[in-house]
């Protein structure tokens, strides 16, 4: 194993066993700033709360490209029986965030030490964004402002893909989450007198198995849609018809128009069959998470350089998108974006676990493909000449 193999594991286990949750990374983020400083990088720390904004200028030009990852944990108990388990009880790593970043800081490293570039490169490392707070906090503390780029590229492990490929794809890559929860109030009474209540607990299951009908018969069917109602509870006893009922689920979606749509007929529905039955119903619906909407310019820069870092054979610029959501798309609506995913292997255990789990572990034997990824990132996008771009017909490789 390369001495650069031993620094990065060594990150990486290190900030395992240091997880923090949301707007909590302070420990983490001291880490990382001083990695960054000793680097040579001029550090800006607290944007946006525990975030941390490092920069590096060689040559002359204007031009700026930023890297990005996360900084939290997840709070769930380790159960992963690696020997450098998390020290912080109720926190884990359990999506990869500390194999991000050490990616993140091996770059850095890589280009602080061999240059290669003619411009400025920013680490940016976001708080919060398992809940979907950190990038709007980092934009509204004036990240791009402050720390202006042309460009965006970010890294996602992803359990079941091939241990080092690449996939992406221009436009839609990841969904929005929107969450919603209905409130639905009648009258209970006692369940041998049924016909003296408004019973919230009928009106509630009709609307849960109406709301299903919503994908089906409402969007559109070239657009992708997904709502899911995810729990149903009530105030009720064995022997006692409920008063109330609450509905929560959420829905993922690419388009705003799909996401007004849905949140429009979630209302309709709810409040029209409860009304029908002479209850009220109360819908309450919120925006978690925009799409990841990749940039088709960012896509092609990120095609070349994974070509070169990893092989033609490894890079798939066609990939299906998920509707799993990631904090990443607000940064990409505010400056030209591109997010991958880099494959964390296929079997359980060697990190074919899925992200989330109590059991997941981020595969070390990919920490080397994603720096020499993000370092031919840098230096294709700031290099001295305009970079040869792929065409459109280019995204069909695999």
């Amino acid at each position: 194993m390369s001495s650069t193999d031993d620094r990065l594991r060594g990150w990486r286990h290190h900030l395992h066993q240091i997880p923090e949750t949301a707007f909590a990374e302070r420990e983490t983020s001291r880490f990382v700033a001083g990695v960054l400083r000793d680097l040579g990088f001029e550090v800006t720390t607290g944007v946006g709360g525990t975030g941390v904004v490092g920069s590096l200028t060689r040559g002359r030009s204007t031009r700026a490209v930023a890297l990005r990852s996360e900084l939290d944990a997840l709070p769930i108990d380790e159960r992963s029986g690696v020997p450098f388990t998390s020290k912080h009880p109720g926190a884990m790593h359990a999506c990869g965030h500390d194999g991000h970043l050490a990616m993140a800081l091996g770059a850095a490293a890589v280009l602080a030490e061999e240059g290669g570039f003619d411009g400025t490169v920013r680490i940016i490392l976001q708080p919060a964004e398992e809940p979907g707070r950190g990038a709007r906090a980092m934009v509204d503390d004036g990240l791009f402002e402050r720390f202006p780029v042309d460009r965006l590229f970010g890294l996602h492990n992803l359990p079941g893909t091939p241990a080092g490929h690449l996939l992406t794809r221009p436009g839609p890559l990841m969904a929005s989450e929107d969450n919603f929860t209905i409130r639905v109030a009648g009258r209970g009474g006692h369940a041998s007198a049924p016909h003296l209540v408004i019973d919230p607990l009928v009106i509630g299951a009709e609307i849960v198995l109406a709301l299903q009908q919503v994908v089906a018969r409402n969007v559109d069917p070239i657009h992708t849609a997904v709502l899911s109602c995810t729990d149903l509870r009530t105030d009720g006893a064995r022997n006692a018809i409920p008063s109330n009922v609450t509905i929560t689920g959420d829905t993922r979606s690419f388009e705003a128009s799909v996401q007004a749509l849905l949140e429009r007929r979630i209302r309709e529905i709810a409040t029209g069959l409860a009304a029908a039955h002479g209850a009220t119903a109360e819908v309450t619906y919120t925006h978690e998470f925009a799409p990841t909407v990749n940039d088709e310019e960012c896509v092609a820069i990120a095609g070349e350089a994974a070509i070169r870092a990893l092989g033609e054979d490894r890079v798939r610029l066609a990939a299906d998108p998920i509707m799993g959501s990631e904090d990443f798309g607000v940064l990409a609506g505010h400056v030209p974006a591109c997010l991958a995913f880099i494959g964390n292997g296929t079997t359980a255990g060697e990190g074919g676990t899925p992200l989330h789990s109590h059991d997941y572990t981020f595969n070390d034997g990919i920490l080397s493909a994603g720096v020499a990824y993000y370092r031919e990132v840098v230096r294709t996008s700031l290099g001295s000449t305009r970079p040869h771009l792929l065409s459109p017909a280019g995204y069909e490789r695999s």
